[in-house]
């Protein structure tokens, strides 16, 4: 009998031995940096020293925020006459601004209100309040989108970031909105445990999983100028218009930057001419 049960207690030592080792070579073979993917690298027409922006594209994507987007992500920094710098006309931008309802007060009652948006006004959030927002959204508020493009993105390791100098590459935010919304219907490696309620993008930063669903499908937004309605085309232009709303300046920086460097190199010549004919006659 005593060799029986130390039998079966050397089989059951054995036993689990063998689950433990498995247990662990299963989580090694899982992923524990992220993003899993790096983001892709994208073709922009804003990139680049002499970049400008593509106006047709940040309409598209202003229609995409609006009807995807706008639902559960707030803009709370950008107002309604900075639109024009998409190309609308003033005109334009009242209408578009009236569209929103805009809570206001007190009024000289000491009463809060509602009236249709103005030019001056910035685009009203979804919800009330952040607790409102995670409320909604399993626990997780929506982030602001205003400053999104800027605020996302991987950091490049050497050498990349050397030559990102040189180029001015500053595309990081764009490239990962793009990968990320492009990114869902993937398997998740083998080992890689996707908490419930949450869905796996290997292009996430922060973790396996997020809590926000595939939030674009083909033909959802509808297209006036006969771009392609497809996830990757809602992609590239909604990350596009949300560079523009973090960087709604960015050509008149790159006008203003590339003018200082010639100033600087024909300065830098006549000072150099200057001292050659200051010290031309005196002996050395």
């Amino acid at each position: 009998m005593k060799k029986i049960l130390t039998s079966l207690a050397l089989l059951g030592l054995v036993v689990a031995g063998t689950a433990a080792i498995a247990e662990e070579e299963h989580n090694a073979a899982a992923p524990t940096h992220f993003p899993i993917n790096e983001p892709k690298e994208m073709s922009w027409s804003f990139a680049g020293p002499f970049g400008t922006y593509d106006k047709a594209q940040l309409q598209r994507g202003l229609k995409v925020y609006k009807e995807v987007c706008s639902a559960c992500h707030s803009m709370n920094l950008v107002a309604f006459r900075t639109l024009e710098g998409l190309g609308y006309s003033e005109a334009q931008v009242k209408t578009l601004a009236a569209e929103y309802t805009i809570h206001d007060g007190p009024n000289d009652a000491g009463d809060m209100f509602d009236r249709p948006g103005k030019p001056s006004d910035h685009f009203p959030a979804p919800f009330p309040n952040e607790q409102a927002a995670a409320s909604a959204n399993g626990g997780a508020a929506p982030p602001d989108m205003s400053l999104l493009a800027k605020a996302r993105g991987v950091e490049r390791g050497f050498p990349r970031f050397v030559f990102d100098i040189f180029t001015q590459y500053a595309q990081g935010g764009p490239d990962y909105i793009h990968s990320l919304l492009t990114g869902y219907d993937q398997t998740p490696p083998a080992g890689m445990v996707i908490p419930e309620g949450t869905h796996y993008n290997p292009y996430f930063l922060s973790g396996v999983s997020l809590k926000m669903p595939k939030p674009l499908s083909d033909g959802q937004v509808t297209y006036d100028d006969g771009s392609p309605q497809t996830v990757d085309q809602y992609s590239r232009d909604v990350s596009a218009f949300l560079m523009w709303a973090a960087e709604p300046h960015l050509e008149d920086r790159k006008k203003t930057g590339f003018r200082v460097l010639v100033f600087l190199l024909l300065f830098g010549a006549l000072v150099y001419l200057t001292k050659r004919k200051v010290w031309a006659e005196v002996a050395h």
